[in-house]
Protein backbone atom coordinates (compact mmCIF):
# COMPACT_ATOMS: atom_id res chain seq x y z
CA UNK A 1 0.00 0.00 0.00
CA UNK A 2 1.36 3.38 -0.95
CA UNK A 3 1.61 6.00 1.70
CA UNK A 4 0.46 9.55 1.12
CA UNK A 5 3.11 11.87 2.36
CA UNK A 6 2.03 15.38 3.23
CA UNK A 7 4.50 18.03 4.23
CA UNK A 8 3.77 20.15 7.26
CA UNK A 9 3.20 23.28 5.17
CA UNK A 10 0.75 21.53 2.86
CA UNK A 11 -1.12 19.96 5.77
CA UNK A 12 -1.47 23.34 7.42
CA UNK A 13 -2.82 24.79 4.16
CA UNK A 14 -5.42 22.06 3.92
CA UNK A 15 -6.53 22.55 7.52
CA UNK A 16 -6.78 26.30 7.06
CA UNK A 17 -8.73 25.90 3.84
CA UNK A 18 -11.14 23.48 5.49
CA UNK A 19 -11.58 25.76 8.46
CA UNK A 20 -12.31 28.71 6.19
CA UNK A 21 -14.90 26.70 4.24
CA UNK A 22 -16.59 25.61 7.47
CA UNK A 23 -16.61 29.18 8.73
CA UNK A 24 -18.58 30.28 5.64
CA UNK A 25 -21.69 28.34 6.74
CA UNK A 26 -24.07 28.77 9.64
CA UNK A 27 -26.13 26.69 12.06
CA UNK A 28 -29.73 27.29 13.07
CA UNK A 29 -31.45 25.94 16.16
CA UNK A 30 -35.01 26.29 17.33
CA UNK A 31 -38.03 24.72 19.00
CA UNK A 32 -41.52 23.79 17.83
CA UNK A 33 -44.19 24.06 20.51
CA UNK A 34 -47.95 23.82 20.76
CA UNK A 35 -50.03 26.80 21.87
CA UNK A 36 -49.65 25.76 25.52
CA UNK A 37 -45.86 25.76 25.22
CA UNK A 38 -45.44 22.00 25.14
CA UNK A 39 -42.82 20.50 22.77
CA UNK A 40 -44.04 18.69 19.65
CA UNK A 41 -41.97 15.71 18.54
CA UNK A 42 -41.30 14.59 14.94
CA UNK A 43 -42.33 17.86 13.34
CA UNK A 44 -40.98 18.33 9.83
CA UNK A 45 -39.04 21.61 9.70
CA UNK A 46 -38.04 23.14 6.36
CA UNK A 47 -35.53 25.92 5.82
CA UNK A 48 -35.63 27.63 2.42
CA UNK A 49 -33.01 30.20 1.43
CA UNK A 50 -34.53 33.47 0.22
CA UNK A 51 -31.44 34.89 -1.51
CA UNK A 52 -32.36 34.02 -5.08
CA UNK A 53 -30.62 30.64 -5.18
CA UNK A 54 -32.53 27.44 -4.41
CA UNK A 55 -31.24 26.00 -1.16
CA UNK A 56 -33.68 23.76 0.69
CA UNK A 57 -33.02 21.96 3.96
CA UNK A 58 -35.21 19.62 5.99
CA UNK A 59 -34.95 18.29 9.53
CA UNK A 60 -37.21 17.02 12.36
CA UNK A 61 -37.75 17.90 15.98
CA UNK A 62 -36.59 15.62 18.80
CA UNK A 63 -38.47 14.66 21.98
CA UNK A 64 -37.88 18.13 23.37
CA UNK A 65 -39.31 19.75 20.26
CA UNK A 66 -35.85 20.99 19.29
CA UNK A 67 -34.25 20.99 15.85
CA UNK A 68 -30.81 21.85 14.51
CA UNK A 69 -29.67 22.42 10.95
CA UNK A 70 -25.97 22.85 10.11
CA UNK A 71 -24.20 23.87 6.92
CA UNK A 72 -26.53 26.73 6.09
CA UNK A 73 -25.47 29.34 3.57
CA UNK A 74 -25.76 32.70 5.40
CA UNK A 75 -28.72 34.92 4.62
CA UNK A 76 -32.48 35.13 4.97
CA UNK A 77 -34.47 31.90 5.32
CA UNK A 78 -38.11 30.98 5.42
CA UNK A 79 -38.52 28.50 8.28
CA UNK A 80 -41.75 26.49 8.17
CA UNK A 81 -43.04 23.53 10.16
CA UNK A 82 -45.90 21.09 9.77
CA UNK A 83 -47.32 17.89 11.20
CA UNK A 84 -50.63 16.06 10.84
CA UNK A 85 -53.15 17.39 13.33
CA UNK A 86 -51.60 20.86 13.47
CA UNK A 87 -51.94 24.03 11.41
CA UNK A 88 -48.68 24.69 9.48
CA UNK A 89 -46.81 27.80 10.51
CA UNK A 90 -43.60 29.64 9.68
CA UNK A 91 -41.62 32.87 9.62
CA UNK A 92 -38.53 34.42 8.01
CA UNK A 93 -35.23 34.82 9.87
CA UNK A 94 -31.62 35.64 9.03
CA UNK A 95 -28.94 32.99 9.60
CA UNK A 96 -25.43 34.25 10.25
CA UNK A 97 -21.95 32.81 9.71
CA UNK A 98 -20.11 30.74 12.28
CA UNK A 99 -21.96 31.15 15.56
CA UNK A 100 -25.24 29.33 16.09
CA UNK A 101 -28.35 31.32 15.16
CA UNK A 102 -31.09 30.72 17.74
CA UNK A 103 -34.48 31.02 16.12
CA UNK A 104 -37.69 32.21 17.84
CA UNK A 105 -39.97 29.43 19.04
CA UNK A 106 -42.28 28.24 16.29
CA UNK A 107 -45.78 27.51 17.60
CA UNK A 108 -48.32 25.25 15.90
CA UNK A 109 -52.06 25.42 16.61
CA UNK A 110 -54.18 22.30 17.01
CA UNK A 111 -55.94 21.85 13.65
CA UNK A 112 -59.26 20.66 15.12
CA UNK A 113 -59.48 23.52 17.61
CA UNK A 114 -58.48 26.02 14.93
CA UNK A 115 -61.19 24.69 12.60
CA UNK A 116 -63.81 24.91 15.37
CA UNK A 117 -62.77 28.46 16.18
CA UNK A 118 -62.94 29.46 12.51
CA UNK A 119 -66.37 27.84 12.16
CA UNK A 120 -67.63 29.71 15.22
CA UNK A 121 -66.30 33.01 13.87
CA UNK A 122 -67.83 32.32 10.47
CA UNK A 123 -71.15 31.50 12.14
CA UNK A 124 -71.08 34.80 14.01
CA UNK A 125 -70.47 36.62 10.72
CA UNK A 126 -73.12 34.73 8.75
CA UNK A 127 -76.11 34.65 11.13
CA UNK A 128 -76.90 38.39 10.79
CA UNK A 129 -76.66 38.14 6.98
CA UNK A 130 -78.92 35.07 6.93
CA UNK A 131 -81.51 36.72 9.19
CA UNK A 132 -81.49 39.87 7.08
CA UNK A 133 -82.08 37.85 3.90
CA UNK A 134 -84.92 35.95 5.61
CA UNK A 135 -86.58 39.22 6.69
CA UNK A 136 -86.31 40.57 3.15
CA UNK A 137 -87.93 37.42 1.81
CA UNK A 138 -90.81 37.68 4.28
CA UNK A 139 -91.28 41.31 3.22
CA UNK A 140 -91.61 40.21 -0.40
CA UNK A 141 -88.37 41.89 -1.47
CA UNK A 142 -87.35 38.92 -3.55
CA UNK A 143 -84.42 40.43 -5.45
CA UNK A 144 -82.83 41.76 -2.26
CA UNK A 145 -83.47 38.48 -0.46
CA UNK A 146 -81.87 36.56 -3.33
CA UNK A 147 -78.80 38.80 -3.18
CA UNK A 148 -78.66 38.32 0.60
CA UNK A 149 -78.68 34.53 0.41
CA UNK A 150 -76.06 34.60 -2.32
CA UNK A 151 -73.86 36.70 -0.06
CA UNK A 152 -74.29 34.12 2.70
CA UNK A 153 -73.39 31.27 0.34
CA UNK A 154 -70.38 33.16 -1.01
CA UNK A 155 -68.98 33.16 2.52
CA UNK A 156 -70.11 29.65 3.44
CA UNK A 157 -71.43 27.59 0.51
CA UNK A 158 -72.47 24.52 2.51
CA UNK A 159 -75.48 25.84 4.46
CA UNK A 160 -78.48 23.74 3.35
CA UNK A 161 -81.01 26.16 4.89
CA UNK A 162 -79.68 28.99 2.70
CA UNK A 163 -80.08 26.85 -0.43
CA UNK A 164 -83.64 25.90 0.60
CA UNK A 165 -84.61 29.53 1.19
CA UNK A 166 -83.01 30.54 -2.09
CA UNK A 167 -85.01 27.78 -3.78
CA UNK A 168 -88.19 29.27 -2.30
CA UNK A 169 -87.25 32.71 -3.65
CA UNK A 170 -86.78 31.23 -7.11
CA UNK A 171 -90.16 29.49 -6.81
CA UNK A 172 -91.83 32.84 -6.16
CA UNK A 173 -90.10 34.18 -9.28
CA UNK A 174 -91.17 31.06 -11.24
CA UNK A 175 -87.53 30.41 -12.06
CA UNK A 176 -87.99 26.63 -11.98
CA UNK A 177 -84.51 25.74 -13.21
CA UNK A 178 -82.74 27.75 -10.50
CA UNK A 179 -85.21 26.56 -7.85
CA UNK A 180 -84.60 22.92 -8.77
CA UNK A 181 -80.83 23.42 -8.59
CA UNK A 182 -81.08 25.10 -5.17
CA UNK A 183 -83.22 22.35 -3.66
CA UNK A 184 -81.01 19.62 -5.11
CA UNK A 185 -77.94 21.28 -3.61
CA UNK A 186 -79.66 21.38 -0.20
CA UNK A 187 -80.42 17.65 -0.49
CA UNK A 188 -76.84 16.97 -1.51
CA UNK A 189 -75.64 18.71 1.63
CA UNK A 190 -78.30 17.16 3.87
CA UNK A 191 -79.84 13.96 2.44
CA UNK A 192 -83.45 13.48 3.48
CA UNK A 193 -83.97 17.19 4.22
CA UNK A 194 -87.79 17.41 4.31
CA UNK A 195 -88.12 21.06 3.34
CA UNK A 196 -85.83 20.59 0.34
CA UNK A 197 -87.75 17.52 -0.81
CA UNK A 198 -91.08 19.30 -0.39
CA UNK A 199 -89.79 22.31 -2.29
CA UNK A 200 -88.50 20.16 -5.11
CA UNK A 201 -91.85 18.36 -5.37
CA UNK A 202 -93.58 21.74 -5.54
CA UNK A 203 -91.21 22.85 -8.31
CA UNK A 204 -91.93 19.73 -10.33
CA UNK A 205 -95.68 20.17 -9.87
CA UNK A 206 -95.63 23.84 -10.82
CA UNK A 207 -93.40 23.30 -13.84
CA UNK A 208 -95.55 20.47 -15.22
CA UNK A 209 -93.15 17.67 -14.31
CA UNK A 210 -95.82 15.68 -12.49
CA UNK A 211 -94.11 12.31 -13.03
CA UNK A 212 -91.01 13.54 -11.20
CA UNK A 213 -93.18 14.99 -8.43
CA UNK A 214 -95.02 11.71 -7.89
CA UNK A 215 -91.80 9.70 -8.00
CA UNK A 216 -90.16 11.92 -5.39
CA UNK A 217 -93.27 11.92 -3.19
CA UNK A 218 -93.52 8.13 -3.37
CA UNK A 219 -89.89 7.78 -2.32
CA UNK A 220 -90.60 9.95 0.74
CA UNK A 221 -93.79 8.19 1.87
CA UNK A 222 -92.49 7.81 5.41
CA UNK A 223 -91.50 11.47 5.75
CA UNK A 224 -94.35 13.22 7.55
CA UNK A 225 -93.04 16.70 6.73
CA UNK A 226 -92.77 16.00 3.02
CA UNK A 227 -96.24 14.48 2.85
CA UNK A 228 -97.81 17.33 4.81
CA UNK A 229 -96.19 19.98 2.61
CA UNK A 230 -97.19 18.04 -0.51
CA UNK A 231 -100.76 17.79 0.74
CA UNK A 232 -100.86 21.53 1.43
CA UNK A 233 -99.68 22.27 -2.12
CA UNK A 234 -102.29 19.92 -3.57
CA UNK A 235 -104.99 21.49 -1.41
CA UNK A 236 -104.15 24.96 -2.75
CA UNK A 237 -104.53 23.53 -6.26
CA UNK A 238 -107.99 22.14 -5.30
CA UNK A 239 -106.79 18.57 -5.85
CA UNK A 240 -108.77 17.27 -2.89
CA UNK A 241 -108.48 13.51 -3.38
CA UNK A 242 -104.72 13.71 -3.88
CA UNK A 243 -104.38 16.08 -0.92
CA UNK A 244 -106.42 13.72 1.24
CA UNK A 245 -104.12 10.81 0.37
CA UNK A 246 -101.04 12.87 1.19
CA UNK A 247 -102.48 14.05 4.55
CA UNK A 248 -103.27 10.43 5.39
CA UNK A 249 -99.65 9.48 4.70
CA UNK A 250 -98.48 12.37 6.87
CA UNK A 251 -100.75 11.20 9.70
CA UNK A 252 -99.47 7.64 9.39
CA UNK A 253 -95.85 8.81 9.44
CA UNK A 254 -96.38 11.03 12.52
CA UNK A 255 -99.42 9.83 14.52
CA UNK A 256 -98.79 12.37 17.29
CA UNK A 257 -99.26 15.40 15.04
CA UNK A 258 -102.93 16.46 15.12
CA UNK A 259 -102.79 18.82 12.13
CA UNK A 260 -103.01 16.20 9.33
CA UNK A 261 -106.06 14.77 11.13
CA UNK A 262 -107.74 18.18 11.02
CA UNK A 263 -107.23 18.49 7.27
CA UNK A 264 -108.41 14.95 6.67
CA UNK A 265 -111.62 15.82 8.49
CA UNK A 266 -112.03 19.17 6.72
CA UNK A 267 -111.49 17.64 3.26
CA UNK A 268 -114.01 14.88 4.02
CA UNK A 269 -116.53 17.61 4.84
CA UNK A 270 -116.00 19.03 1.36
CA UNK A 271 -116.28 15.56 -0.16
CA UNK A 272 -119.55 15.05 1.76
CA UNK A 273 -118.15 12.09 3.67
CA UNK A 274 -119.93 13.00 6.88
CA UNK A 275 -119.07 10.01 9.06
CA UNK A 276 -115.36 10.14 8.17
CA UNK A 277 -115.34 13.90 8.66
CA UNK A 278 -116.91 13.70 12.13
CA UNK A 279 -114.61 10.88 13.25
CA UNK A 280 -111.47 12.76 12.23
CA UNK A 281 -112.57 16.12 13.60
CA UNK A 282 -113.46 14.55 16.94
CA UNK A 283 -110.11 12.75 16.99
CA UNK A 284 -108.36 16.03 16.18
CA UNK A 285 -109.97 17.86 19.09
CA UNK A 286 -109.21 14.96 21.45
CA UNK A 287 -105.49 15.36 20.72
CA UNK A 288 -105.45 18.81 22.40
CA UNK A 289 -104.18 20.74 19.35
CA UNK A 290 -102.63 24.18 19.80
CA UNK A 291 -103.70 25.75 16.51
CA UNK A 292 -106.48 28.02 17.78
CA UNK A 293 -107.85 28.82 14.32
CA UNK A 294 -108.11 25.16 13.30
CA UNK A 295 -109.63 24.24 16.66
CA UNK A 296 -112.37 26.85 16.21
CA UNK A 297 -113.03 25.67 12.64
CA UNK A 298 -113.16 22.01 13.71
CA UNK A 299 -115.65 22.83 16.47
CA UNK A 300 -117.81 24.80 14.03
CA UNK A 301 -117.76 22.00 11.45
CA UNK A 302 -118.69 19.40 14.04
CA UNK A 303 -121.56 21.52 15.23
CA UNK A 304 -122.79 21.90 11.66
CA UNK A 305 -122.49 18.15 11.02
CA UNK A 306 -124.28 17.13 14.20
CA UNK A 307 -128.08 17.09 13.84
CA UNK A 308 -129.94 19.23 16.38
CA UNK A 309 -132.13 17.30 18.78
Amino acid sequence: MKRLLVTGGLLMAVVLAGGEAFAQTGTARGKVLDEAGNPIVDVKVMLDFQGGVTRHYETKTNKKGEFTQVGLFPGDYKISAGKDGFVPNGFEHKVGIGDVTYLPDLKLADAKKAAEAEAAKQQDDIVPLFNKAADLGKAGKLDEAEAGYKEVLAKSPNIPEAHVNLGYIYRQKKDWVSAEAAYKKALELRPGYSEATSGLIAVYQASGQTDKARELASAATGDAGVQFDLAAELLQENKYEEALAAFQKAAAADPNNPEPIYYIGAINVGLNKVDEAKANLEKYLSMNPTNAQNVATAQGLLQALTPKK
